[in-house]
């Protein structure tokens, strides 16, 4: 494995941690500035981050059979654990009836959605439309910005969020190692943790914002602005994700860890820490371990633990298992048609 793959296998790991944290502290940031500061800036560049990476790694998508490949890789953990989370949510918040809706994704799954949306606008923007880096960037952020305009239901199929987050997957998609190399030179690291810091004293002064902005889900209406106010909101959002996303990369370790190879299994920590986070929000233990320094070790061994071999030997099978009894019983149901018709 070379440095470059080590460098990437950390970042996803370490953001991947954060994602994790940044839920655990959500219950707290309404009572704690500092809190409030470090899901404001953490929020701004995990999900960013991700979904810029995922776009770097998409630059075969022109490949035949990818679109099959990304649909079984991402649509099916998505609908099994549309699934499993309609029932997990069933019994933990004690609904008298059972809801299943696999149109609007459970909590964290819209992450899969969008990215199965992500990889086929690269598809039909750059290989059919054939549309220049220049003109696609341009499109992607007018979409990103003019989306929270529209307001009803934009959560279906992760719509909003979709259009808001294309921008980082597809700037990931037109990045090259040396974008990566040139942001930890001295100089520009320097600027950039300045420029970190200053964000989160930002997020500690106005720690009264509403936090819905940093999750692309609700309309300008919905967060009580108007669409002009709503655009220059968003436009303010995508410049200090990009600077986050920059200084977060800028000290990405290029060596071999310990936590090096748990990189490569963040998405079982990601469709799984969603059971843990849920049931601590919903349980007595919550008001009593408001601590930044408890939440990170707990979180930090969480995501170590869910991306152990342990976790990964036990759900990657489960899931397998389960696409090939859908395909299975794909097959039955296409020959019993056939069977019809011949009759």
């Amino acid at each position: 494995m070379s440095k470059r793959d080590y460098y990437f296998d950390n970042a996803k790991f370490i953001l991947i941690f954060f994602v994790v944290f940044g839920h655990f502290i959500r219950s707290y940031i309404g009572d704690n500035p500092v809190i409030f500061a470090s899901y404001a800036t953490i929020y701004l560049f995990h999900m960013p981050g991700f979904i810029l990476v995922s776009g770097f790694f998409a630059k075969s998508f022109y490949k035949k059979g990818y679109v099959k490949k990304i649909a079984q890789k991402i649509l099916l953990p998505f609908f099994i654990f549309q699934i499993v989370y309609s029932f997990f949510y069933f019994f933990l918040y004690e609904d008298e009836a059972f809801h299943l809706n696999l149109l609007v994704p459970h909590w964290s799954l819209w992450f899969l959605l969008s990215l199965f949306f992500w990889n086929l606008l690269l598809l039909i923007s750059i290989k059919w439309l054939k549309l220049k880096p220049a003109i696609l960037l341009v499109i992607s952020f007018a979409a990103g910005i003019a989306v929270g305009c529209i307001d009803g239901r934009t959560d279906v199929l992760s719509f909003a969020r979709t259009f808001i987050f294309f921008p980082f997957f597809l700037i990931g998609y037109y990045l090259r190692k040396e974008h990566f190399e040139f942001l930890a030179k001295k100089p520009v690291r320097a600027i950039l943790l300045f420029s970190s810091l200053a964000i989160f004293y930002g997020a500690f002064t106005f720690s009264d914002l509403d936090q819905r902005w940093l999750l692309g889900s609700s309309s300008f209406a919905g967060l009580g602005s108007s669409n002009l106010e709503g655009m220059i909101y968003r436009v303010g959002i995508y410049v200090l994700s990009f600077i986050m996303i920059a200084a977060f990369f800028a000290f990405v370790p290029k060596k071999k860890f310990f936590f090096t190879d748990w990189g490569k299994n963040t998405l079982y920590v990601y469709l799984l820490h969603g059971f843990v986070i849920k049931s601590f929000r919903e349980s007595e233990v919550k008001d009593s371990v408001e601590s930044i320094i408890l939440l990170l070790t707990v979180s930090l061994i969480l995501t170590m633990l869910l991306s152990s071999t342990v976790i990964t030997t036990v759900a990657q099978p489960f899931i397998e298992t389960r696409w090939s009894k859908l395909k299975e019983l794909f097959s039955n149901r296409q020959q019993s048609e056939n069977i019809s018709e011949k009759l």
